[in-house]
């Protein structure tokens, strides 16, 4: 999935139709009193309750908003799970899950996500999915006076993060899925592909929620074993270029990174520059990997949006009361490999196939097939 860039003061959104089909628009934030009149008008707008009838004969519609964070191959390929389960789901259950024109995608920017929040209150949808920690935080921040709830997908440490009070009963109304990494798997994936690892860069962006807890166990992991690590982070794919030349100048042996959005946007643009220095990659998705990194470690993200929707329609249909529903947890054991990049750095992942759950190959892409 690619997309335009809204600017600061203007919402994207996405809409799709037929086979991947998609329309996508701009509304600027001047509409939106305009945008929700017309709505109302329309009978598009809410009714004070979750789900709508539409007569007799039509089945129950609920407005499913989906708020994804940024465009990355992983939170993409979750959108896209997400709404093909809804439709399962509706099927299943006779009703409707409306998500055709509340599919938002805020391009990494905190107005842009405050002013789709807005819109979303304003047409009174009847559960909000956003996508990664901070679309999660600001639709949990949006949605606290009203009674919304929000059903995240894709939060590596909800508990940290500040998002819901424990894994076992997140409180008020939300609740999701993990992706939680095992951060000493992925590391040990790297000391069995070459065991004579001496300095590892760990490359993350310091103001990623997500990064948080994942650095503070890779430290301790390398700590444990005497080996000694440089620390580089970046904000913007610039910054994030120019971490990445500073690591390959400190010489380290191999590269860590989380489940970091900021660092997977920028994969395309640094791996041929860790690959010229033989220098393996090694990260907490597989969307790493297949835009350029040696080793991407993770859940499989198909899952993290299928368990999504099914928990949403638990939540509509069934009466699930978020506070009190667990925050689930994927198997978290799938190593994908980009055999490009591992041809082109030497690097060795025999031993991977007794250490995960599954080795899948990949070569260098943009995205995903659907």
């Amino acid at each position: 999935m690619s997309g335009l860039k809204a600017g600061n003061n203007s919402v994207y959104m996405k809409r799709r139709k037929g086979e991947n089909m998609r329309k996508d628009k701009f509304i600027a934030a001047g509409l939106s009193l305009l945008m929700t009149a017309a709505f109302a008008l329309t009978g598009c707008g809410g009714t004070g309750g979750p789900g709508e009838s539409r007569g007799a004969d039509e089945a129950k519609t609920y407005k499913v908003a989906i708020v994804q964070y940024v465009d990355d191959a992983s939170l993409n390929q979750i959108e896209s799970n997400i709404e093909a389960e809804l439709d399962a789901k509706g099927e299943e259950l006779g009703v409707v899950f409306d998500y055709e024109g509340y599919t938002f995608n805020g391009q990494a920017d905190s107005a842009t996500m405050d002013q789709i929040a807005a819109e979303l209150i304003a047409d009174q949808v009847d559960v909000i999915i956003p996508i990664a920690t901070p679309a999660a935080l600001a639709m949990q921040s949006a949605t606290a006076d009203h009674p919304i709830p929000v059903v995240f997908a894709a939060i590596s440490d909800p508990v940290g993060a500040g998002v819901v009070d424990s894994m076992e009963a997140p409180g008020a109304n939300i609740t999701g899925v993990s992706d939680a990494l095992d951060t000493e798997a992925v590391l040990n994936l790297m000391l069995a592909s070459n065991p004579d690892v001496k300095k590892v860069g760990l490359l993350y962006d310091k103001s990623q929620d997500a990064s948080t807890a994942a650095i503070a166990a890779a430290k301790e992991f390398l700590d444990g074993k005497s080996i000694d690590y440089v620390e580089k982070t970046g904000t913007t794919d610039d910054e994030v270029s120019l971490a990445a030349d500073a690591l390959i100048a400190e010489k380290v042996d191999a590269v860590f990174t989380p489940t970091d959005n900021t660092i997977m946007t920028a994969e395309l643009a640094i791996y041929g520059k860790f690959i010229k220095a033989r220098i393996p990659h090694y990260a907490g998705a597989d969307s790493f990997a297949l835009n350029g990194a040696f080793c991407g470690y993770g859940v499989n993200y198909q899952d993290v949006g299928r368990e999504t929707a099914d928990m949403a329609a638990d939540v509509l249909v069934k009466g699930a009361d978020p506070a009190s529903t667990p925050v689930k947890t994927l198997n978290n054991g799938i190593a994908t490999i980009n055999t490009e990049t591992a041809e082109a750095i030497g690097a060795d992942y025999s031993a991977f196939a007794d250490m995960c759950e599954e080795v899948i190959e990949t070569v260098t892409r943009q995205e995903f097939d659907d």
